[in-house]
């Protein structure tokens, strides 16, 4: 099977790169083997981890692939170990047995602000995977920005603030229903967060997570995580990255039971400089790549470099996900 590289509207250069890189196949869809594309897949495997290291993120468009089955023999084909989804706050459902889970399904009206995949847990996913089942009418593009690229410019727009966050590290507060409360983009409910069924197994799996928790009267649950680390050294790419959920907790943690502006804090117990993250948030707008989806896109981000958001959109969307251990 035959691929080549194109060039994409919406793609910008990082460091010299394509970002994301577009990978596209030579022949229509409905005239490629579905088989061949597998096969094609796993020979290339290590091209492609190359390719999404390199870049940070890799679109594949005009592949033969047009199921959520087909989407998860795609990733079967890679050496990415699937990782369950504990720890996100995000609403989701299971869409197929093993890897493949609905994306953020927040109200289509919200904007889900940037961040690194679960960010707020000791060890979040290396890798993430989306596939558009069903594009928006209107909206609701995928936005991914480079860590690397918005860390520098938070230095260049508070550096007080930023050596403070590097060196004292963050900490999230969150209040999980006991119910997914699916009209927020939060509600998630620890029984789904730490995939149990009762609070004894919740305490197991906060306390390995080193959380901190209080049970309140209507049987939700308020935590805190321990201390993690906000910007971090990336080894594989040797450079400083914005690795945190600050802006997603501080302008989205918001619903009936949270409020964003007191759910995350530095490890001293600080709170976050209002106007540096409105600034930053700014700066994000600004440098970041918003594209369209086309029905059968896949798209792999590397989690560790390249922080994602998602547009309001009107009309029906569904975009299925999945995660993988670094």
């Amino acid at each position: 099977m035959g691929v080549v590289i194109g060039k994409l509207a919406e793609q910008k250069q990082v460091n010299g790169l394509d970002f994301p890189v577009l990978v596209t196949a030579q022949e229509q869809p409905e005239k490629q083997d579905k088989a061949q594309f597998l096969t094609w897949v796993k020979t290339n495997k290590t091209i492609l981890h190359d390719y999404l290291i390199k870049h940070g993120a890799v679109l594949f468009r005009g592949f033969p692939l047009e199921s959520a089955t087909e989407f998860e023999q795609m990733l079967n084909q890679t050496d990415y170990k699937n990782m369950p989804y504990v720890g996100g706050a995000a609403p989701r459902e299971q869409v197929t047995q093993s890897r493949i889970v609905t994306a953020n399904e927040s109200p289509a009206t919200e904007t889900i602000p940037f961040h690194h995949e679960m960010a707020q847990v000791p060890t979040p996913p290396g890798y993430i995977y989306f596939y558009c089942e069903k594009s928006a009418k209107k909206g609701g593009a995928t936005s991914i920005l480079h860590s690397g690229e918005i860390c520098q410019a938070l230095f260049d727009i508070n550096p007080e603030f930023a050596r403070k966050i590097e060196e004292d590290g963050v900490r999230y507060v969150r209040v999980m229903p006991e119910l997914t409360d699916k009209s927020s983009a939060i509600g998630r409910s620890w029984k789904d967060t730490f995939q149990v069924d009762n609070k004894e197994d919740a305490e197991v799996v906060m306390r390995e997570a080193g959380m901190t928790w209080q049970w309140l009267e209507n049987g939700d649950v308020k935590t805190q995580t321990k201390t993690l680390p906000a910007i971090r050294f990336d080894e594989e790419t040797q450079q400083k990255v914005f690795f945190n959920s600050i802006v997603a907790v501080f302008t989205g943690w918001n619903d009936s039971r949270n409020k964003g502006e007191t759910a995350v804090e530095t490890g001293k117990g600080d709170f976050m400089d209002a106007d540096t993250i409105t600034k930053l948030v700014t700066k994000m707008d600004e440098m970041c790549v918003n594209f369209k989806w086309h029905e059968g896109d896949v798209l792999w981000v590397n989690n560790y470099t390249v922080l994602h958001a998602r547009e309001p959109f009107e009309g029906e969307r569904r975009i299925l996900a999945s995660i993988s251990f670094k």
